[in-house]
């Protein structure tokens, strides 16, 4: 009897140490949060594309370190869900964080308005920013009339990160006249500095 209390007692202490060690593993020991990587208490790396749990990845990840002031971008080629982009983004500006894109760091498409959440927006040298008009499978944001319902949300957006009006809508039917959804348009130096891409 008390060799079979004693293993018991032995059991339950291995299988609490291991679920103790499981969920530190799932913690993000590695301080990873899907394309967010915690550099340290204040700083984020991000590489990779926006996708549709990227948005419970950062929710997690301010809850562990709220404390978060930037993010550094190395490379975010686009999304695979322009709804969760649209609303990570807007999480990302009303908790007033900076973003910079690295040295040799490149955004596009829906990695560019993530970008645009920043407070303060800055890039190092030899980045490329790209854009072009999306796509809903069927039709693209050109077959729609300036003014349609289909380019609100995102001039909505542009709006609640601090653009006005004006300079929303002038932002986006530059960038779905700029190239189709199968292609890309760099922006030139010009344009950056035309449509406010970087804060002063």
């Amino acid at each position: 009897m008390k060799f079979s209390i004693k293993s018991a007692v032995i059991g339950l202490f291995l299988i609490s140490a291991i679920l103790l060690f499981g969920s530190s593993c799932q913690n993000n020991t590695d301080n990873q949060y899907g394309v967010f990587q915690v550099i340290d208490d204040q700083t984020v790396e991000m590489d990779g594309e926006i996708g549709s749990s990227s948005l419970s990845d950062y929710n997690n990840l301010i809850q562990d370190y709220p404390m978060i002031e930037q993010i550094q971008i190395m490379e975010i080629g686009g999304s695979t869900d322009d709804e969760i982009n649209l609303l990570l983004s807007k999480a990302v500006h009303d908790d007033d964080i900076a973003i910079h894109l690295e040295d040799d760091g490149l955004i596009a498409s829906g990695g560019v308005d993530f970008f645009l959440a920043g407070t303060t927006r800055t890039k190092g040298e030899n980045t490329k920013i790209g854009v072009h008009s999306w796509s809903d499978g069927i039709n693209e944001a050109t077959d729609f009339p300036e003014g349609h319902a289909n380019h609100l949300p995102y001039i909505n957006y542009y709006q609640s990160i601090g653009f006005t009006q004006e300079e929303a809508e002038a932002f986006y039917y530059f960038t779905i006249h700029a190239a189709p959804a199968s292609d890309i348009h760099w922006m030139t130096d010009e344009e950056i500095m035309t449509y406010g891409i970087l804060t002063p």
